[in-house]
């Protein structure tokens, strides 16, 4: 015997070990750390046996379950918490047998937290009101109905309108706007918004800035300075995704196009950091009880106007091809900093265009895209909010056109 025909089963006994001692550890419990752990062995036992055996192990683990129900020691309505998990600890045994791994554990690890933390997780739902469900409904309709149902293939001009990327980034708008107002409604306001910004520089800085922009239209009793710290976040972490991807794919010219990128970023790591220490002068970010945002009419303008750059994108690469680099940089930019950032480091791995012309397009992309997101906020957001974000943009595209000047 291996050690490959033997792994499954350490596994199963791990993982039954795992949820078995969360259960344990409550005091009304039918099936403990002992008994959750058989189960998962059982699985994984009776899927090596073949289906007849798993099928029958099955139903003998849903009979023990029912009969322990009726324990007349069981307290009244109590739930079936460990029934289901123990049933799910029977299907992860069977899942490493039969070569699953991965689902298994993420079954395992799920069951865990969700397990652990109850309390927490029914002190959430008891504070959501009817508005919080019908956004959170709002938003599955647009992500989880919608959005599949829409060909992801391009159309139109210079076959560029791909209906499921723009719509896309209308669930992104209406997401991050929901992700920052729930950290808000169960944290605090203040981090809520920082945490969006950093989800959102990840995931896209341009769909964060059209949310919170909206929200602190919305909402009079936002910091327009807090707002503007959140969006310089956003933007600079664009930077670090930059460079990640550069890494991804051309690793070997890494070095040539990466220190400059890593300059704009220290730079504007400063400003939001200026900013930063300005909004702490402010007044205090008062907590709104105005309800979750409602930004699906102003996202689905932006969609459209995605769509109109993402056009205008195409036609100047038709028009410019590789004569002009530079500008077909800055207009790629102002939507999408991914696609001009991977197609240079392509073109510098490949020696196509040089190490000095890869990083300055992708820089130029850059600068245009906080023109693109100024333009935006100032478009949908509140005019006390135009100051200081432009201000803050201001100076980070002067950093970013020192650098693209000056650097040796």
């Amino acid at each position: 015997m291996s050690w490959i025909d033997i792994q499954p089963y350490l596994i199963a006994l791990g993982l039954g070990l795992l949820i078995g001692l969360q259960r344990e550890s409550q005091q009304e419990h039918t099936a403990g750390i002992r008994t959750i752990t058989l189960i998962t062995l059982l699985g994984a036992a009776s899927a090596a046996l073949g289906n007849w055996a798993l099928a029958a192990g099955a139903l003998s683990v849903t009979a023990l379950m029912v009969a322990s129900s009726f324990d007349p020691r069981r307290k009244d309505g109590a739930g079936f918490t460990t029934e289901v998990a123990s049933l799910l600890a029977y299907v992860i045994g069977a899942l490493l047998v039969k070569e699953q791994t991965l689902i298994a554990c993420l079954l395992a690890g799920a069951t865990m937290v969700l397990l652990q933390f109850k309390s927490r997780l029914h002190g959430i739902s008891t504070r959501l009101n009817e508005a919080d469900l019908r956004a959170i409904g709002q938003l599955t309709l647009i992500g989880l109905i919608i959005l599949p149902l829409l060909p992801d293939q391009t159309y139109g001009p210079y076959n560029v309108i791909n209906p499921f990327k723009i719509w896309l980034m209308v669930v992104l708008i209406v997401g991050l706007s929901l992700l920052a107002y729930f950290i808000g409604k169960f944290i605090d306001q203040r981090k809520g918004v920082f945490a969006a910004g950093v989800l959102g520089g990840l995931i896209s800085s341009t769909a964060t800035t059209v949310s919170l922009s909206t929200r602190a239209k919305a909402n009079a009793n936002t910091s327009a300075m807090i707002i503007t710290v959140v969006l310089m976040i956003a933007s600079t972490i664009v930077f670090a995704r930059v460079l990640f991807e550069i890494s991804l794919v051309a690793l070997s010219r890494f070095h040539d196009l990466a220190y400059p990128l890593i300059a704009m970023m220290v730079w504007m790591v400063l400003v939001t950091l200026v900013f930063y220490w300005k909004a702490r002068q402010s007044e205090a970010l008062e907590r709104a009880d105005d309800g979750p945002p409602s930004d699906f009419k102003a996202a689905v303008v932006f969609g459209l106007l995605y769509a109109l750059v993402r056009i205008g994108v195409a036609a100047a690469n038709d028009h410019f091809g590789d004569q002009g680099v530079y500008i077909v940089a800055f207009i790629s930019g102002l939507t999408d900093m991914d696609a001009i950032t991977l197609s240079s480091a392509q073109m510098v791995a490949s020696d196509t265009i040089t190490a000095d012309v890869g990083w300055r397009s992708i820089l130029i992309g850059g600068m245009a895209n906080l023109l693109f997101k100024g333009g935006i906020a100032a478009t949908v957001g509140p005019r006390r909010l135009i100051k200081p974000l432009a201000l803050a943009f201001f100076v980070s595209i002067l950093g970013g056109l020192a650098i693209l000047f000056l650097w040796p």
